[in-house]
């Protein structure tokens, strides 16, 4: 019997860069064991081009991904969460919405690659650079061996990997 997957949760104040590639990389990752989403505070209208940019740079699926308000997340037909990463400072600092089932949280902070300056190839190398270090603190948190993924255990280790 296929255990359910475990649904994460990423959020930034703009659901634009940071939270959209946590969510691509940890459903490409994820193995069928997880699942990523993603929401924003205070959502763009849009994806960072960037950010689709280097997902597709990567091999990895961008259909279906948009910028939406975390309100989504809060209704009562929303996929349960298991797991909330918050992954800028201004998100982990708001006060968040109710989630159904009390899942787990941590905060990730990644400097936001939106806001690099100079030309498009270093801004473009910014967001490549944030996809790495996201990816390599998501495959560490998918090698965790399922006693880790009860609520608690989950939270305690995914607090440890905000120091990968």
């Amino acid at each position: 019997m296929t255990e359910p997957a475990i649904n994460v949760l990423f959020l930034c104040t703009h659901n634009s860069a940071r939270s959209v590639l946590a969510e691509a990389v940890l459903n490409h990752v994820g193995k069928g064991r997880f699942r990523g989403f993603s929401a924003g505070s205070h959502p763009r209208s849009s994806v960072n081009p960037l950010s689709l940019q280097v997902l597709a740079e990567a091999g990895i699926d961008t259909t279906g991904l948009y910028s939406k308000s975390w309100e989504e997340f809060g209704r009562p037909d929303a996929p349960r969460m298991h797991l909330v990463i918050t992954v800028c400072d201004n998100a982990a600092g708001e006060v968040c919405p109710y989630w159904p089932g009390l899942p787990a949280t941590a905060h990730w902070g990644f400097p936001d690659p939106s806001e690099v300056g100079g030309s498009d190839k270093d801004r473009l190398t910014a967001f490549r650079q944030t996809l790495l270090q996201m990816r390599k603190r998501l495959e560490l948190l998918i090698d965790l061996p399922p006693p880790a993924l009860e609520r608690v255990a989950l939270q305690d280790a995914a607090r440890r990997l905000a120091k990968q």
